[in-house]
């Protein structure tokens, strides 16, 4: 899946690929200590910046649509 924004990409990439190994090579044998958070932190503000710039309202996600009068029907 890609990034929210263009812009990010390249640093969700290299966080997946930190986690990817992270997680197979160190996690499943025991060792707890994330070292892909620096890669996350940055990847992540670099996520809500682009949040803002495209005025996305994380609160929408959260509102009930499906079976209210606010679901989106096809035109009869």
């Amino acid at each position: 899946m890609n990034s929210i924004s263009a812009e990010c990409q390249e640093l969700k990439e290299k966080y997946d690929a930190c986690f990817n190994k992270w997680f197979s090579e160190k996690f499943l044998k025991g060792y707890t200590k994330d070292e892909c958070a620096p890669l996350f932190e940055v990847y992540q503000d670099c996520v809500k910046k682009a949040v803002k710039e495209h005025k996305i309202d994380l609160w929408e996600l959260e509102k009930p649509v499906l079976g209210t009068c606010n679901e989106r029907k096809d035109p009869s």
